[in-house]
């Protein structure tokens, strides 16, 4: 055989039987697994590490190695009662998309790197859109998650609102301002950075008691940087914080940005497909007026990680951001729609098939069905919400808005630090496997934290969640 990496065709169908049984036993099985598997670095390290193998192993014993060490000591974000952080619990149809987006192996840097590819993507992006309910001129691409995406808005918005061209000279004249709420995801501030504009020039804006954005506050430190000869130039409004899920009022934020000429940049890496579910539609009014949005279809359109999102109201403000031209990437013999390159409005230059999974996830199961989906996650959250405002051993410390609680345990009679009693309740319940929770800090309060994010979560697993805590409390 010449080829010295080829497969033949009859072992490479018995090896995808293999492996396709294997993902069916995982996907069966999580509901009985643990969360994750206690073990240290060290353990981990000393079942994998070896000096870089000189020949080939048989696919068998490398799969035995993924049963044994790599599933059993991964995290399983897919289980019904992983509540921690914002992660997708991914689906069986994105596993198999995954696996033909690896065979085509597109690189979707411009439209003749991958012409299907290059359109599927154009149509998902169109999709996303409608979602939202932005205009149908609007335009986007896919990133790798949500920094990506933010940042991407924030070189667009530095583009458009210098004073001189900041991509040929660097950032001179005043200093520019960016304006966050204090529940903001870091990625705004660590944009900030790595664009030169300065995390210093990110104010954090104060918030209310249902931690979004002071309004009064933004205008406030607005006309004070003005003042002060500072040029404020963005305002971003969270659609879901990632510790709490507050909302900010978009309409409101959209009234300040406009009357002093801000770029309007939404995050709704967490939030935004919350637009497809009526209970939570109305919080999505005048999303439209935004210049930018940022969407992460890895969190709440089930997407495997590595699918982020940013849409442009006006692609043109990125463009001026990104575009550049090299005699490698000179397009000879393309006009029009087969002239596109998607380096013009994003970072990026090699770019995976990102649009495949979620082309194959929307057309198989349709959008009717994801809304369900995540209708149901957000019954769940407030569902264990009502559990805990009927127990006399439970506090919520914030209202659900959309997916996300946080409460705490303050069993009575304790007369000890109720933070300290629910951090060590945290630790032993994602050391337990049956339920994972995370943490936020709410007013000085140690707040036991979690995000519906999984199709298989039901109310019988929100039950389990203060159980557990129970449960936990008893062994301490």
């Amino acid at each position: 055989m010449t080829d010295k990496l080829a497969i033949p065709a009859d072992e490479f169908r018995a090896m995808g039987r293999a492996v396709l049984e294997r993902i069916t036993s995982y996907y069966e099985g999580l509901p009985t697994r643990a969360v994750v598997e206690p073990s240290t670095s060290q353990a981990i390290r000393a079942l994998l590490e070896e000096p870089l193998p000189r020949e080939g192993s048989s696919f068998e014993v490398l799969l035995e190695t993924f049963d044994e060490v790599i599933a059993r000591y991964s995290r399983h974000n897919g289980h019904p009662r992983f509540f921690g952080y914002v992660s997708s619990p991914g689906t069986a149809v994105t596993t198999l998309g995954s696996m033909l987006k690896d065979a085509v192996n597109a690189n979707l840097t411009c439209w003749r790197s991958a012409p299907a590819g290059t359109e599927l993507e154009h149509i998902t992006i169109s999709w996303l859109k409608e979602m939202l309910g932005l205009a149908p001129d609007a335009d986007g691409l896919f990133t790798s998650g949500g920094s990506m995406a933010n940042f991407s808005a924030l070189a667009a918005a530095r583009s458009a609102k210098a004073p001189g061209n900041v991509i040929r000279d660097g950032v001179a004249g005043p200093r520019m301002c960016a304006y966050v709420s204090k529940e903001a995801h870091f990625s705004v501030r660590k944009a900030a950075g790595l664009l030169g504009l300065g995390e210093a020039n990110v104010r954090a804006i104060e918030t209310n008691s249902a931690l979004e954005i002071d309004v009064a506050d933004l205008e406030r430190r607005i006309q004070q940087d003005q003042a002060d000869g500072h040029l404020p130039f963005c305002v971003v409004a969270n659609a879901g914080t990632t510790a709490t899920g507050a909302f900010d009022p978009i309409g409101a934020v959209a009234d300040v940005a406009r009357r002093y000429g801000l770029w309007l940049h939404v995050d709704a890496a967490y939030g935004g497909f919350a637009a497809l579910a009526p209970s939570a539609r109305q919080l999505f009014a005048r999303i439209d007026e935004a210049d930018s949005v940022a969407l992460d279809p890895h969190k709440w359109l089930f997407l495997p990680v590595g699918c982020g999102c940013v849409l442009y109201r006006d692609a043109e403000n990125a463009r001026a951001a990104f575009s550049h031209d090299a005699e490698y990437t000179r397009r000879i013999g393309f006009e029009r729609d087969e002239a596109f390159a998607f380096w013009d409005y994003g970072p990026e230059l090699s770019r995976p098939f990102r649009a495949l999974d979620l082309w194959l996830l929307i057309k198989y199961v349709g959008a009717a069905r994801l809304a369900e989906a995540v209708e149901e996650n957000i019954a769940c959250a407030k569902y264990l919400e009502k559990l805990v405002q009927a127990s006399d051993d439970f506090e919520m410390l914030m209202p659900v808005v959309l997916s996300i609680f946080c409460f705490r345990y303050a069993p009575k009679g304790f007369g000890g630090d109720l933070n300290v009693l629910n951090e060590r309740l945290m630790a032993a319940l994602q050391r337990g496997g049956s339920t994972y929770l995370s943490n936020a800090e709410i007013e000085g309060k140690f707040a036991l934290r979690g995000c519906v994010l999984n199709y298989r979560t039901t109310r019988r697993d929100m039950e389990i969640v203060l159980e557990d805590v129970r449960r936990a409390y008893q062994n301490l």
